[in-house]
């Protein structure tokens, strides 16, 4: 059978056996999109005056310049939670203004006393954990990407970019980091926040007199989540469908956006005990960044280098699959949903993932890091309606390791459709640079073309994914494609999700994500919410999912599936609980060890049935001791396993966080397979010394992983968005205790303006 007829015959057959018409749900896609012609739906739009000034503006977080009382004010804030159909508790006010070269905030936040929630000082703060305001900046009106600047009562900031409308968390990215003030004044009954956002930061058109605006407010004495623009709870607070208007006294001129050097230099020594090889390195690089009119950005790394970065988490892996990690590395954050966002939602099938890039498999197969050469990156707006991603990336060869060098290239455009949608086209190319005797001839290249319609209607009820991908490798055959249809449909009281997905057995994504192949995949679910009048409860109610694979080459052979039924209680005080029963059905196509542990693994060919529980609590993250609490139990595979953990966190605020984040695992196989404890534990203490000094340490200890590793990273912020690293990793075999390696480096870098 061939390819393209296997893709068409995998949408009569789920159409036929699993009663879900495919032609329908398409249709039903682009009906939808019907509804988003019309401008933003939601109630009586609030507008806000920016009035310009040449008065000199002192930010000191008191508000006492004339100017202040002449600006328009935006107030009568609303509940978001516990309740959205009341005003807030604690009233917050704000006023707008600007000169040429800057955006002016002052904030009045309402308070009942002085005891406040800032847990750190540490910049890109947790909005969920402290008070705080935040602003988000529509600057090109299209309900799809913003800028995000929060401030605490102390005066502590964070800053990020938004994609995918807000409207769900994967599209909330605080690693983006601008050049902007602010100040703060704490009062008996209320705080003072004072900012100064240059033009410099933001990314708009020449012209513009006006921009959507967000604000938003966490308000920890109250437990209220309250918002400028009134945004029905079953949505995200950030979600840019529900916004007011800001509108410029005067059209704003083009911004004149400085050239950014960021040079660094890094100074490393460290050890493999494995091998007994030690190595100290001084190396040097940076990165540039070129506005290119006002709505584009040209950045430019050369050398780069990420030791600063933050560990991943660790974590026990129970699965046959590879786990999804977040990229934290700064080069690959700005614009990043031209380029990371295409393909499955649920990160099942990507075509392109930037972590692929500065890693590679060595000869033995292990992951391990291949250095990055050089890259430059295009991204932002062309116009109205488009907008344009280039990426192109080379990393290093290295004969011991056989890797072999690779330009890794990706170009992405996106045209909006109707109000808030979009339909996107990629092109990604990974091509060895050169020829080498190690490397196999179906690993030259790797290409992957596709196209993707992304729904979201005007006041999101109606979001949704249709897409088709396909790769091209040597020895290609026909097929090679992964395809997808996604419709969600979510109102005050109902959430509907159905979901279907293919991919080809041959397709291939090697700077993507794809951890499984030839499978047809089905899913559906349903969440019912209410909402109590009083109480302790803000929403509550039940849920099901039902989540099927084929296999297509097997006939479409049921290979698992997942039926689970929960319930989702959320309480005034911030805490939720959900309760979780699930059937799971597993088809190996090959033994599999779950235990991971090198032991004989239970028979391929062979189905598996079993049921298991889940229990999740956390309380409110706010308070000085928080926690969440987790557990499940029941059958697995032929025998049975039993999970517990959590994590506590205890806070000096605003200076030292202690947190202990634990997993313990037991797993009992009947004979002769092998039954296992595992533990994860990680403690880490994070102390800020000031708004400019920090000092975190974290532990990690796996016993399945066979590792105890150590990072400590002391962090001086000695000039805006110029750092000095201090960053000690120590990691140590667990078997027979010892040494595996360790690392010190310490690490400048200066962003200089041109």
């Amino acid at each position: 059978m061939k390819k393209i007829n296997a893709f068409t015959k995998c949408c009569v057959w789920v159409a036929i056996e699993n009663h879900l018409n495919f032609s329908y749900l398409l249709s039903a896609f682009f009906f939808i999109s019907l509804f988003s012609i019309n401008g933003f739906s939601q109630e009586a739009q609030r507008n806000i005056t920016v009035k310009h000034t040449s008065d000199h503006i002192r930010l000191d977080g008191i508000l006492d310049e004339p100017v202040w009382q002449t600006a328009d004010k935006g107030d009568g804030f609303w509940q978001f939670f516990p309740s959205d159909s009341a005003k807030s508790v604690n009233q917050t006010e704000f006023r707008l203004l600007c000169d040429d070269h800057a955006i002016y905030v002052g904030i009045r936040a309402g308070i009942k006393s002085e005891n406040i929630v800032v847990a750190s000082l540490r910049h890109d703060f947790s909005g969920t954990s402290n008070d705080n305001v935040s602003l988000m900046f529509d600057t090109f009106n299209d309900g799809t990407t913003a800028f995000l600047f929060g401030m605490t009562p102390y005066g502590v900031k964070r800053d990020g970019f938004i994609s995918e409308g807000g409207a769900n968390r994967n599209g909330f990215n605080i690693t983006w980091d601008q050049k902007w003030q602010v100040e703060s004044t704490m009062h008996k009954d209320h705080y003072i926040l004072e900012a100064a956002i240059p033009f410099s930061s933001l990314k708009f058109r020449e012209g513009d007199n006006s921009w959507r605006l967000k604000v938003y407010r966490w308000d920890m004495q109250t437990n209220e989540q309250s918002t400028w623009a009134h945004v029905p709870q079953n949505q995200l607070l950030s979600n840019l469908a529900f916004a007011g208007q800001m509108i410029f006294e005067k059209p704003l001129e083009k911004s004149h956006t400085p050239v950014a050097i960021i040079p660094y230099i890094n100074a490393l020594t460290s050890k493999d005990f494995g091998i007994g090889k030690a190595d100290r390195q001084l190396t040097f690089g940076g990165d540039a960044k070129v506005a290119v009119g006002n709505s584009m950005n040209l950045d430019i790394t050369v050398n780069p280098d990420f030791s600063n970065v933050e560990v991943d988490d660790i974590f026990t892996n129970l699965t046959r699959f590879e786990v999804f990690l977040p990229e934290k590395r700064q080069f690959f954050i700005d614009n990043n949903d031209l380029f990371g966002n295409y393909g499955d939602m649920y990160n099942a099938a990507k075509p392109f993932f930037s972590r692929r890039i500065g890693l590679a498999r060595n000869k033995y197969g292990n992951l391990i890091e291949n250095r990055i050469i050089g890259g430059v990156r295009l991204s932002g707006k062309l116009n109205d309606d488009w907008r344009l991603g280039f990426l192109n990336m080379q990393t290093s060869e290295d004969f011991e390791n056989e890797i072999a060098s690779n330009n890794n290239m990706m170009l992405s455009v996106q045209k909006k459709m109707f109000t808030r949608s979009n339909i996107g086209f990629f092109a990604i190319n990974r091509q060895a640079f050169k020829n080498y005797d190690f490397l196999d001839s179906s690993e030259v290249y790797n290409r992957v073309i596709g196209a993707e319609y992304n729904l979201a209607s005007v006041d999101n009820s109606w979001t949704g994914k249709f897409y088709l991908h396909k790769s091209f490798q040597p020895d290609d055959k026909k097929g090679n494609l992964s395809s997808q249809a996604t419709v969600t449909f979510n109102n005050r009281k109902i959430t509907w999700l159905a979901d279907l997905m293919y991919v080809d057995e041959d397709f291939r994504a090697d700077l993507g994500f794809v951890p499984r192949a030839g499978i047809l995949k089905n899913g559906n679910g349903f969440i019912y919410k209410f909402y109590p009048s009083g109480g302790s409860v803000s929403q509550h109610g039940p849920g099901a999912m039902a989540l099927y694979y084929w296999r297509p080459n097997m006939d479409f052979k049921k290979t698992d599936h997942i039926y689970s039924f929960y319930y989702n209680v959320n309480f005034t005080d911030q805490s939720t609980l959900r309760l979780d029963y699930q059937n799971q059905y597993i088809y190996l196509t090959h033994g599999f060890d779950p235990t991971r542990s090198g032991g004989i693994p239970l028979p391929g060919n062979q189905d598996y049935s079993f049921n298991l529980y889940n229990l999740i609590y956390q309380s409110n993250p706010a308070k000085i001791l928080s926690f969440t609490a987790t557990s499940s139990g029941g059958q697995f595979f032929t025998g049975h396993n039993f999970t517990v953990g959590g994590e506590v966190t205890i806070r000096r605020q605003p200076w030292v966080s202690f947190s202990l984040n634990t997993r313990y695992d037991a797993i009992r196989l009947p004979g002769p397979h092998s039954s296992a404890d595992y533990w994860l534990l990680t403690p880490k203490v994070d102390i800020t010394f000031s708004k400019s000094l920090f000092w975190s340490t974290m532990v990690q200890y796996s016993n399945q992983r066979k590792n105890l590793g150590i990072n400590s990273r002391l962090q001086w912020r000695f000039a805006p968005l110029s750092d000095l690293y201090l960053v000690y990793n120590d990691n140590y075999f667990i078997e027979k205790f010892g040494p595996r390696f360790r690392s010190i480096n310490l690490k400048l870098t200066y962003w200089l303006n041109l």
